[in-house]
């Protein structure tokens, strides 16, 4: 069996949650199930969303301990829930939350969490969880050694959402009880963290424009915001640009920026630098306009033209417009 842990904060269900039921249902050998797991105080209404899915059963751990989060509460509630149910596998977001929480439920049972996963393999000796190594120069099949169950984390944009099973039934769904030492939790949770309101968030934009050297100067922003506006899309950089204060921080894509998944990423005078791929990677069309021809963004992109964004931007504007 396969367990799931979704996420909800704030009144609101990670759409990553998804991304990772799509793993686990691409996983899945046919015999085997799936089950999803939603933790917190209140979650009946994700509960009946995540029932959509094409799942065993969902689970909710409802307990006003954790109506709040906290990693040791967390970490109690899952160990609990993990040794009832048995899984042989089980799948994460790889999220802030999770990257908190995960390390210590899976050390607490005993076992290792293979971390931020891009894709699996299904070979002779098993399954083979594959992982960026090195700010994503290499990737490395990693197989996991020791008894079930086995922990790991997909990378937020290595599936995609809209790809997920729906049942022609809900799924059942049912309460666990779980019993919570407070006197365990150890934390005592703070309002969190929010960026600046005018920051923005690119994992869910549909479309992306995205600027590289290749735009020369800060002078030529404005025809990459055009092509955006355009486009219904959001503007977006790779690291140098953002470096350089044409664009705030938040616009940044790539292994120390933002990871994002659109439906179409087009990325004006970018090279392809592997730090800037691993952010974008999981785009399911990627279009690239570039002078150069043996810049190594071709080599993942579904559309490439080679040549002058100066010349070929105006182009698609005047082909939008009309």
């Amino acid at each position: 069996m396969i367990l799931v842990v979704a996420e909800q904060r704030e009144g609101k269900l990670n759409p990553a949650s998804w991304e990772v039921i799509v793993a686990a249902q691409q996983i899945k050998e046919p015999e085997a199930k799936i089950k999803i797991a939603l933790a917190g105080s209140a979650v009946g209404g994700f509960v009946d969303e995540l029932a959509e899915a094409e799942v065993e059963e969902v689970l909710f751990l409802e307990d006003p301990a954790l109506g709040t989060y906290t990693p040791d509460g967390f970490v109690q509630a899952f160990s609990e829930l993990v040794e009832k149910e048995r899984p042989d596998l089980v799948l994460f977001s790889h999220t802030y939350q999770t990257r908190d929480y995960a390390p210590a439920l899976a050390t607490h049972l005993g076992r290792v969490l293979i971390s931020d996963c891009i894709a699996f393999k299904r070979q002779d000796e098993g399954l083979l969880f594959v992982r960026p190594m090195f700010q994503g120069k290499f990737v490395a099949d990693i197989q996991a050694e020791g008894p079930s169950p086995q922990f790991v984390s997909f990378q937020i944009g290595s599936y995609h959402a809209e790809a997920v099973r729906r049942g022609a039934n809900r799924a059942p769904t049912r309460s666990l009880r779980v019993t919570i030492d407070l006197s365990a939790v150890r934390e005592q949770p703070e309002t969190p963290f929010k960026e600046a309101k005018q920051a923005v968030d690119l994992t869910k934009a549909d479309r992306i424009v995205a600027v590289g050297r290749g735009i020369k100067g800060q002078e030529h922003l404005p025809l990459a915001q055009k092509l955006a506006k355009a486009l219904d899309a959001e503007l977006a950089a790779s690291r140098p640009i953002c470096d350089a204060g044409w664009l705030p921080m938040d616009r940044q894509i790539g292994s120390s920026g933002q990871t994002v998944a659109p439906k179409m990423y087009l990325a004006l005078g970018i090279s392809g630098a592997i730090q800037h791929v691993v952010g974008m990677k999981g785009a399911r069309t990627i279009v690239a306009i570039n002078k150069d021809g043996d810049a190594p963004i071709f080599e993942i992109s579904d559309y490439g033209i080679i040549g002058d964004l100066f010349e070929i931007v105006p182009a698609l504007l005047s082909e939008l417009g009309e």
